[in-house]
């Protein structure tokens, strides 16, 4: 082979390896993508809005497991976080911290009250008003336990959460939700209205 030719796949090679490992990286201990699937986050978050996910709010994990390498402070009241699905690990989904551990929550005809206060809530939606089901409407009080958060989703009547399955491990939480980097309902329907926004 031609050493000129020889010297350009190296220098390619080397750099593909470079690119692999910094991509490798970057989704590990950074920043990953997620999508959003389902409509259990309206109004906050679109079905189709893609985000970006800060992997090192909490920490730093072991690449593919939960073992912390670095522990910083925990999840606080409104973050919006991506974990394991406590009934699926292989599954990521996205829900809004409101219990954190020791909290006391309660719901009572919808309403959410923390250590006995009412919580004001200007980001959550309710669509099913005329209906009472116990557990989605009325729950607990339960106090959330050590390293455990209670999580529910802003469309409230719609999303499946700490309501039904419980809470959330610290160790299962990928990272904190950061800002959307595209969003569209179809591929004519592109919401660039959103697009840079960041997700509180």
């Amino acid at each position: 082979m031609n050493p000129r030719w020889q010297t350009m796949l190296k220098e390619y090679a080397e750099a593909l390896i470079v690119a692999l490992v910094l991509a490798f990286f970057i989704r590990s201990f950074v920043i990953q993508a997620f999508k959003i699937p389902s409509g259990s986050m309206l109004q906050t978050l679109q079905i189709g809005d893609h985000l970006l996910v800060t992997k090192f709010a909490y920490g730093v994990k072991i690449p593919f497991t939960n073992m912390m390498i670095y522990e910083r402070e925990g999840p606080r009241h409104g973050d919006i976080i991506v974990f394991d699905f406590p009934e699926d690990p292989s599954k990521d989904f996205i829900k809004r911290v409101v219990g954190l551990p020791g909290d006391e929550i309660e719901i009572r005809d919808k309403q959410v009250f923390r250590n006995g206060e009412e919580l004001v809530e200007s980001y959550i939606q309710h669509v099913d008003m005329d209906r009472f089901i116990p557990r989605r409407d009325s729950f607990g009080p339960i106090t959330v336990p050590e390293n455990q958060y209670f999580v529910l989703g802003d469309n409230r009547d719609e999303s499946y959460d700490s309501r039904f399955w419980g809470c959330v491990e610290r160790k299962t939480i990928a990272g904190k939700a950061l800002i959307l980097y595209w969003s569209w309902e179809s591929l004519t329907k592109i919401r660039w209205e959103r697009i840079g926004q960041l997700v509180e």
